[in-house]
């Protein structure tokens, strides 16, 4: 199988260059860097195209920040470009993880079952879920509810395809809306444990969060946890 790796990483982020270096060496010659969209540097007009709230059910309960869009319109653009190739998968990696030294485990288990599942997830987490395979240390699982994150990923081009289609537009973050395999057709695996390391604090953290008072982050919570319950009873309702 021809795996593509990308890498997607923000021009203005300069603090993680250093980062994206160490991936590119380690994936190789044929990787490729992603320029990830500005949110912040969109037009108006732009930032509506992209993003049109309450789509799909559940209602997500927070307007998007322009990063967020930025970083979901981000993602939209490595799936063109790996459609673009003549590759049969897609590696795509966010500028603020490392491989572990047995990462080549974890991406030829992914390898074996991306044409089937589509979606497999490669986290900075560990995940519990039903095992489908295992290599090595390394288990490849279904959770019944997606975990957040995009830190890395193995994409099938029909996956890519269908997450093209679905997402023009969208109404929520990249991550909450690959939970939505009700919708998407797509109930992602994990491979777990960790087979990447969450080097943000390193790199001069996030590039997308904002700080909020001290009430609007207790509103925020509320909101977020009656959003993951609606969430986790669609996930257990349509499987």
């Amino acid at each position: 199988m021809k795996i593509k790796p990308f890498v997607i990483h923000l021009a203005r982020a300069t603090q993680r260059r250093a980062q994206v270096q160490q991936l590119l060496n380690r994936l190789g010659p044929d990787s490729q860097i992603v320029d990830a969209v500005d949110g912040a540097a969109l037009s108006k007009a732009e930032l509506a195209a992209a993003y049109q709230p309450n789509l799909h059910a559940p209602r997500y309960p927070f307007a998007l920040r322009p990063g967020e869009i930025g970083c979901f319109l981000s993602h939209r653009n490595v799936w063109e470009t790996f459609l673009a190739s003549d590759a049969e998968a897609a590696l795509i990696l966010e500028d603020d993880v490392e491989l572990n030294e047995d990462f080549d485990a974890a991406l030829w288990l992914a390898q074996r079952h991306v044409d089937e599942i589509g979606y497999i997830q490669l986290q900075t987490r560990t995940c519990d879920g039903d095992v489908i395979d295992r290599q090595g240390g390394y288990a490849l699982i279904r959770p019944q509810i997606t975990p957040l994150r995009t830190s890395g990923q193995l994409v099938s081009r029909i996956a890519a395809k269908q997450l093209l289609d679905a997402t023009d537009p969208f109404d929520r973050p990249v991550d909450t809306f690959l939970q939505m395999h009700w919708y998407t057709g797509l109930h992602l695996g994990v491979v777990t444990p960790a087979c990447l390391i969450d080097r943000t604090a390193e790199t001069g953290g996030s590039t997308i969060g904002v700080s909020k008072p001290l009430l609007e982050k207790l509103q925020r919570e509320w909101k977020r946890t009656s959003y993951r319950a609606r969430v986790k009873r669609h996930s257990k309702s349509n499987n």
